[in-house]
């Protein structure tokens, strides 16, 4: 059946009023009843990249709740703390402060390279962590970002998995589109890196596109004029709908390839039929593939809620699940540092069929990157 389309959610119902809430319970544990670890997050709920935020947040609750409704009771709860950044990264850090003064124990899932370089900013200064960024740069996954974690592969590795098949497939002329931001810029980096890791040639053409933009009738007549073979784009999903669209009318018969971040969902809804053929990168099993055990549970979890399926969703309940797994690993004398630590060690974490390695340093091996082609009619191929 199609990919569907998500249905939207409403933003009042992730996004958790703090007036009033108490200190973190760290060091305060109560032994008449369970630990509870607060998690702040900042994504956009609003805005240009809300689709996936809205998606990537909702999976994360998913999670939560799901792990909060165990029985019997771990011994400890989780309290998810959602504000809206509407994909800002100056709110994105003033919501980082907000969440940690008014009770936060570490931050979670910020989505979006700026905002994520931001809460690690405030995690640094704040003496706390951050814990599965959603398209973070590389550069946090440099040793002098210990308090950061990462649930996702690196942009590097999605760049080389991407360059590697293109080359694979004797196109040796390919351009780089990214949006006008730190995301944008990032990608652009990666995707020259891969290429010079590769021994290709350096890209025919590199654009800068506004972020999420339609507005690219520029950047897709400099992209004509270089003649690529393969068009990788890192950008969300209006800016690489419109420049898959614009290209193919003026006559491109190439082949596009987008980065994780682009949300599958909405670039489906934007492009129809148009989709045929884009390979998308994705840093997580497909979410209907019932055989892997963590997809097998997230779908029952969605069986209780107004969700439907989706990449962004999955990776968010992903994160929440070994998230839980590390706090659970720490056992008794809980506090950061021991969290920290234990997070470290988790190397080759099976969360349910597929592995994770929250500390693989600036890159991690691409064996969780799958390319997956989209067929007109929103179908998954791989």
């Amino acid at each position: 059946m199609p990919y569907p389309t998500r249905r939207r959610f409403g933003v009042h119902t992730l996004s958790l009023a703090l007036a009033g809430a108490s200190p973190g319970l760290w060091a305060q544990p109560n032994a008449a009843s369970p630990r509870r670890i607060v998690l702040g997050q900042s994504v956009p709920l609003t805005g240009a990249a809300a689709e996936v935020g809205l998606a990537f947040a909702a999976g994360a609750k998913l999670g939560v709740d799901a792990f909060n409704a165990r029985k019997p009771s771990p011994g400890f709860s989780f309290e998810l703390r959602q504000l809206d950044d509407g994909y800002d990264p100056a709110r994105a850090e003033a919501n980082a402060r907000k969440l940690l003064a008014e009770g936060a124990d570490l931050l979670f899932g910020f989505v979006g390279t700026g905002s994520s370089d931001a809460a690690a900013r405030v995690a640094k200064a704040e003496g706390t962590l951050l814990f599965a960024p959603f398209a973070a740069s590389d550069e946090l996954r440099d040793a002098k970002h210990p308090e950061v974690f990462h649930v996702r592969p690196s942009l590097s590795d999605e760049a080389f998995k991407i360059v590697r098949h293109a080359v694979t497939l004797g196109q040796t002329r390919i351009a780089v589109v990214g949006e006008a931001d730190a995301m944008g810029r990032a990608g652009q980096a990666a995707v020259a890196q891969a290429l010079d890791e590769l021994k290709q040639p350096a890209a025919v053409a590199v654009q800068t596109v506004p972020v999420n933009s339609p507005q690219v009738d520029a950047a897709v007549a400099a992209l004509m004029k270089a003649q690529p073979q393969a068009v990788v784009l890192v950008s969300l999903f209006n800016a690489s709908a419109a420049v898959i669209r614009k290209m193919r009318a003026a006559g491109f018969r190439g082949t596009f390839m987008c980065f994780s971040v682009v949300g599958l969902d909405p670039l489906f809804t934007a492009l129809g039929p148009d989709i045929g053929g884009v390979v998308v990168s994705q840093v997580v099993p497909s979410p209907r593939s019932s055989a892997t055990p963590i997809v097998k549970e997230y779908l029952a979890a969605l069986d209780n809620s107004d969700q439907s399926p989706s990449y962004e969703s999955l990776e968010g309940f992903i994160a929440a699940k070994t998230l839980a797994e590390g706090v659970r690993r720490v056992g008794k004398g809980f506090d950061r540092a021991r969290l920290q630590a234990t997070l470290a060690g988790m190397t080759d974490y099976d969360v349910g069929g597929f592995r994770i390695n929250l500390r693989a340093g600036l890159r991690d091996a691409v064996r969780s990157i799958d390319l997956v082609t989209i067929r007109p009619d929103g179908r998954v191929v791989r």
